[in-house]
């Protein structure tokens, strides 16, 4: 009986594998060329529960021995923001430096906003506390370009960034819909001074201090000189893995966060998982997802029947049912909102932020995003998809699209005209 002539096949194959190695080198170069920016040495833990991130984060900040350095929406003036400032105030009186950025829109578009007074008070604490544009008059000069982005560093060895605020429902909840589920994550490796040299430029932009030096990147920290008691990357990846800070800023980086959503699509040969909150789409974004069905690729979109902005969930739905009856596979999240920004495409690499692929993000807004080119955290996203995926959803079929109410079903053809403005 004659052998198979494995190595004859190998050499066959051997070009279908190099044309997809330079398809994804490729598409990559592009966004390089845009501003994201690569290294590959780097380490990445992510938290699916505001109580995972927070206590996490209040272990690093525990530890802070130079610098801590944070930049979010908006703080909302509860009970673990308050914790977090009396933490702080502390820290600065260790000698820490403490420079904390937040969005004057996303400050005042929360219903516990931080007041004047409250401002006032945690200056006279020690804090150094800045809003970024306060809104004044003309006030519409002020609806545009909002900084969304949420960055937290330490010591400039390790960050924070994803979907979450300061407040206190990502731990309770809100009354109105429940869980508050979202996506963050922790990274450290020389990823870390992307994220350092982001906070940097928005603080000088914004208070007109230029802060540098050689303490504020102080490059990959030994093992034995980490932050104690966080939690660890445990995946045969640890402290090599391929990571891309896409960051985008108007006027200077206003197409990367969009591209690399697109280009990802584009390439996608198998399958395609998103998680998105606010799934009203551009022009472009559709197309690419109508393409990749097109091709045969697995589409899976979850977003939730719940959504904190009213007419949003009726925009979602006229575009998610566009898409199921293309071939999409349609996941509504029940029992809470699913806030978290996530793209898993082909188990290879994944997309995590702070953007939403809504107009403002992809247009207007001050985002922060990481790629991920890695295996083994895509796989530990993919997991927690399915696990939302088979628990705690609701599948999108003809027989559900029926139960909706004939409000419903006009309300989103009705309103999928807004798309551009939402």
């Amino acid at each position: 009986m004659k052998r198979f002539p494995w190595t004859l096949l190998l050499l066959l194959c051997l070009p279908l594998l190099a044309a997809k190695s330079r398809a994804n080198e490729d598409w990559t170069e592009k966004i390089k060329k845009e501003g994201a920016v690569f290294s590959g040495n780097n380490s990445i833990v992510f938290f699916k529960t505001g109580e995972e991130k927070f206590q996490d984060l209040f272990a690093a900040v525990e530890q802070a021995q130079s610098s801590v350095h944070m930049e979010y929406f908006n703080f909302r003036d509860d009970s673990i923001a308050n914790k977090l400032f009396d933490l702080l105030v502390r820290k600065v009186h260790e000698g820490v430096e403490v420079r904390l950025l937040y969005d004057a829109f996303g400050n005042s578009s929360n219903n516990r906003p931080i007041k004047k007074k409250k401002l006032k008070e945690l200056r006279n604490r020690g804090l150094n506390i800045h809003e970024f544009d306060p809104i004044r008059f003309p006030w519409l000069n002020h609806a545009l370009n909002r900084d969304h982005r949420k960055i937290v560093i330490i010591d400039g060895k390790s960050a924070y960034s994803g979907g979450m605020n300061v407040a206190d429902y990502y731990i309770k909840g809100k009354p109105e819909f429940g869980e508050w589920r979202d996506m963050h994550f922790r990274v450290e490796g020389d990823v870390v001074a992307e994220y350092q040299k982001i906070f940097l430029r928005i603080w000088e932009r914004t208070t007109g201090e230029n802060v540098s030096g050689t303490q504020y990147y102080p490059g990959e920290s030994l093992p034995e000189n980490a932050l104690k008691d966080l939690k660890r990357d445990t995946t045969a990846t640890a402290r090599s893995k391929q990571l891309a800070v896409v960051n985008r800023e108007p006027h200077t980086a206003t197409t990367v966060v969009r591209h690399t959503f697109e280009e990802a699509i584009k390439h996608a040969q198998r399958k395609i998982q998103i998680i998105n909150p606010y799934f009203t789409l551009r022009h472009k974004v559709r197309e690419a997802l109508k393409d990749a069905l097109r091709r045969g690729v697995l589409v899976e979109i979850m977003v939730s029947e719940k959504c904190d902005i009213p007419i949003t969930p009726r925009i979602v739905d006229y575009n998610v049912r566009k898409l199921q009856r293309r071939g999409a596979e349609v996941y509504y999240f029940q029992g809470g909102f699913h806030h978290s920004k996530i793209m898993m495409v082909d188990d290879e690499f994944s997309y995590v932020g702070s953007a939403n692929l809504d107009s403002r993000s992809l247009y207007f807004d001050y985002e922060c995003n990481l790629l991920i080119l890695d295996r083994n955290s895509t796989h530990e996203l993919q997991r927690i998809f399915d696990y939302d995926k088979m628990n705690r959803c609701v599948r999108l079929d003809d027989t559900y699209w029926k139960k909706k109410s004939k409000g419903q079903k006009f309300s989103a053809w009705f309103y999928h005209f807004l798309q551009p403005f939402v």
